[in-house]
């Protein structure tokens, strides 16, 4: 049988990782309650409080992105890269055909 590998939204994560952090619950009944691997939502967990500086056991502070925020901020910021990168490819051709018009 093969073995399948779910793949997670962000938003997923996000909101799993929020669940353990903000209501300070234990990692192993948050991963039992939404049926998925402890240690993977261990190493969500340990990747969020490694990013913000959060020590295990330590609540967010109230000038911490909540998980699903920063989840939010960071598809917003990928989305405004690849707009700036459009309209940047947009201006040069809108010249390169305004020069073939000349």
């Amino acid at each position: 049988m093969a073995n399948k590998q779910r793949k997670f939204s962000a938003e997923f994560k996000a909101e799993a990782v929020q669940l353990v952090v903000q209501s300070q619950r234990p990692v192993a009944r948050v991963a039992h309650e939404l049926e998925i691997n402890e240690s993977t939502l261990g190493y969500w967990v340990k990747a969020y409080r490694a990013k913000h500086g959060l020590t295990p056991g330590e609540p967010a502070g109230e000038d911490t992105p909540t998980p699903v925020t920063a989840a939010r901020i960071a598809a917003l910021e990928a989305e405004n890269r690849r707009l700036a990168q459009e309209n940047a490819f947009l201006k040069k051709a809108a010249a390169f055909f305004a020069r073939e018009q000349a």
